[in-house]
């Protein structure tokens, strides 16, 4: 089984400790989401795991060895942390191709993965004449390249057009079906729950969650149930009546606070109110992943303005 495994796992940098003694795995078969505020050590752990830095204390290792000591590591692990990393004045190809002859890759591979990630028609252009959602591709071709059974990929969707963003989607769902071990840092909480299976959560170095993402959601924001009828206020006292907490809204709608939509119905329907509307509504990833990281982002911006200061009695104000 190949697996990422992560150790007790810390990386300082002077008095900055960006990593905190972090363990967790990544099992291959599935999509695990790394999310996580800025500074919360997500590029940090990738850089660790692929031995571009070497931690204070710890392991980090794929399939059970670090990455340093990989024969042909293209072969084991791909990845992308960096779009910009090609040279601008080579190919798309050639890039692919200097990469290929280093780790003993048939020059057929390069053309395969250029196909595959939707470059064949520009595999000949030079890099710099690039958009960077091309870019993002080309560095997802070189991920791929070796067939590697582990996949580890820092913001894919950056850059990438719709299109390109259903086409990531699909490319990670089918490489986890594939069996592969796919690791992939978003701060794009929608698009991560399209794709990801589980989710490994940092907040300042440390381990905030290690858990699958819908078990995830559920343990931090609960359900609401929203529900229209002909009697607004016969369907306030009933449920009133049974304990449940439910609110109002303009267009006629109520909504009814840590409830299932099936018990709701029973309710209602045992009380012969006609229903108009009877809807589940489910908490969302964005929804679960702020009421975690609340206390744990680098940087926070105050969304309460500063109130302005009161006009004096003896001027008119306009609004």
């Amino acid at each position: 089984m190949t697996s990422i495994d992560v150790k007790d796992l810390t990386k300082e940098y002077g008095s900055t400790r960006a990593v905190d003694h972090l363990t967790f795995r990544v099992e291959p078969g599935r999509v695990t989401g790394f999310l996580g505020p800025n500074g919360a050590g997500k590029s940090t752990t990738m850089r660790l795991v692929l031995g571009l830095d070497r931690p204070t204390s710890g392991t980090a290792t794929v399939g059970g060895r670090p990455y340093a000591t990989l024969d042909e590591p293209l072969r084991h692990v791909g990845a992308l942390l960096d779009a910009q990393a090609a040279h601008g004045s080579r190919t798309a190809r050639d890039h692919l191709r200097a990469l290929a002859a280093s780790n003993r890759i048939g020059s057929g591979r390069v053309d395969e993965v250029l196909e595959r990630t939707g470059l064949g028609s520009v595999a000949r252009r030079r890099v710099k004449t690039y958009s960077l959602g091309m870019r993002q591709r080309l560095g997802i071709a070189a991920a791929l390249l070796g067939d590697p059974p582990v996949i580890l990929l820092d913001e894919p969707s950056n850059g990438l057009d719709p299109e390109g963003i259903i086409w990531i989607r699909e490319l990670l769902r089918g490489l986890a079906r594939e069996g592969r071990t796919v690791l992939v840092s978003s701060h794009l909480m929608n698009e991560t729950a399209s794709f990801a299976d589980h989710l490994v959560v940092l907040g300042r170095g440390r381990l905030l969650a290690d858990t699958p993402m819908r078990d995830f959601i559920d343990a931090r924001v609960q359900p609401r149930v929203r529900i229209r009828t002909t009697d607004g206020q016969a369907l306030a006292g009933l449920l009133k009546r049974h304990g449940h907490e439910a609110a109002e809204s303009e267009d006629g709608r109520w909504t009814v606070h840590h409830a299932r939509v099936e018990d709701i119905g029973r309710l209602v329907s045992g009380a012969g109110l006609p229903i108009l509307e009877l809807t589940a509504e489910e908490g969302t990833l964005e929804q679960a992943y702020l009421d975690l990281t609340a206390s744990e982002a680098e940087f926070t911006a105050t969304t309460t303005e500063t109130p302005p200061t009161p006009a004096s009695p003896t001027h008119s104000q306009e609004a």
